[in-house]
C-alpha cells in the first residue's frame, strides 16, 4: 500500500476515535487533572505492552530521541488540560470546532520550519474549511442566550473557554511538530515515552485520596487510555511521519464534525443550520485537499502541453 494512502487511512481513524473524547471525560465525571493523570497511566500501560511485544524496547531509544519525545509530550498533556477544561466552559462543541485551529497552526509551521511550500489551491481549501469552522462557531448560542439551538452547556466562562481551546490547539501544533524531528522512530515509542511523560509530570497533583468508587468510572478512564490515547496515537502519529502538513490539516477536519455528530446522536442536541453548512464544508475541504481537486483551471504556456499545477 503507498504510504500516503496509509498515512490518510491512520489519520482517518484516528481523528474518528478523538471525535468521540468529549463524551467520555464528561461521562467519567472526573475532575479534568485526573482524568488526564489517568489516560496517561492507562495509555502508558497499553503502549509498553505493545511495544514489549513488538521488540521495540530493545536498543531503540537514545538520548536524543527521548529529549524530543518528552518535548512533544509535554505538549500534549498541557494540551489535553486545556482541551478538557474548556469543554464545560465552551461546550463540547465550540470548544472542538476552536481547537480545530490547528491546522492553520501546523501549515504555518511547516512553512516556517520546513519551508514547505504554500500553494493558492492550498490556502484556498483551507480557507473554505476555517469558514466552515467559524459557521460551526457563530451556529452556537451564546451564553446566557435562550436564542438558536441546544448545542450543550455553555458555562459562564465561555471565553475562557475558547482561549483554552485556542492554546489547546497551539500545544497540539508544537507535539505535531516535534514528532517531526523523530521520523524513522516507531510511533509506539513515541506514544509510550510522552504519556510517561504525562504520569510524572501530573502525579504530583493527582487525587489519589478520592479514587472513583464505581465500575462506569474506570471503564471510561480506562477507554480514554487504551482506545483513545494507545490507539489513537498510534494511527496517529503514524500518519504524521507519512503525510505533508498541509494533508494532515485537512484530514484533522474530521474530528470536529464526529464531535458535533456524537453530540447529536449522545446528547440529541440539535443543530444550527449554519453548523450544518459548516460542518459540510469542512467535509469538501478536507476532500479537495486529499484529492487534489482546484478551484480554478490552470493557464497553459504557450507551447507546452502541460498544464501548471
Amino acid at each position: 500500500m503507498d504510504s500516503t494512502v496509509r498515512g490518510t487511512i491512520e489519520m482517518t481513524a484516528a481523528m474518528t476515535i478523538l471525535g468521540t473524547i468529549g463524551w467520555f471525560v464528561v461521562m467519567s465525571g472526573q475532575p479534568i487533572m485526573d482524568v488526564v493523570f489517568w489516560r496517561c497511566a492507562f495509555g502508558a500501560i497499553t503502549l509498553l505492552i505493545i511495544c514489549a511485544a513488538l521488540g521495540l524496547l530493545r536498543g531503540r531509544l537514545s538520548l536524543r530521541i527521548v529529549a524530543i519525545a518528552a518535548l512533544g509530550g509535554a505538549a500534549i498533556v498541557v494540551n489535553w488540560l486545556l482541551l478538557f477544561s474548556s469543554f464545560s466552559r465552551a461546550s463540547i462543541s465550540i470548544a472542538t470546532a476552536v481547537y480545530n485551529t490547528q491546522p492553520f497552526m501546523l501549515v504555518g509551521f511547516g512553512a516556517l520550519f520546513f519551508s514547505e511550500r504554500l500553494t493558492m489551491t492550498k490556502l484556498a481549501w483551507l480557507g473554505i474549511a476555517f469558514t466552515g469552522m467559524l459557521l460551526i462557531v457563530q451556529g452556537s448560542p451564546d451564553a446566557g442566550s435562550d436564542a438558536g439551538p441546544n448545542t450543550g452547556n455553555v458555562g459562564t466562562d465561555y471565553f475562557t473557554g475558547i482561549a483554552m481551546a485556542l492554546g489547546a490547539a497551539f500545544f497540539w501544533a508544537v507535539a505535531a511538530i516535534v514528532t517531526k524531528k523523530l521520523k524513522g522512530t516507531p510511533p509506539h515509542l513515541i506514544a509510550l515515552i510522552q504519556v510517561c511523560v504525562g504520569v510524572v509530570m501530573l502525579a504530583p497533583f493527582a487525587n489519589f485520596s478520592q479514587l472513583p468508587a464505581d465500575a462506569w468510572s474506570w471503564s471510561m478512564l480506562a477507554t480514554l487510555g487504551v482506545v483513545h490515547t494507545g490507539l489513537m496515537y498510534i494511527l496517529m502519529y503514524g500518519a504524521i511521519q507519512k503525510l505533508p502538513t498541509h494533508l494532515q490539516g485537512s484530514l484533522s477536519f474530521i474530528y470536529p464534525v464526529v464531535a458535533i455528530l456524537v453530540d447529536v446522536v449522545a446528547f440529541g442536541h440539535r443543530l444550527h443550520p449554519a453548523q450544518i453548512v459548516g460542518a459540510a464544508a469542512i467535509l469538501i475541504a478536507a476532500a479537495g485537499m486529499n484529492l487534489g481537486w482546484t478551484l480554478w483551471k490552470s493557464k497553459t504556456p504557450a507551447g507546452s502541453t502541460q498544464a501548471i499545477k
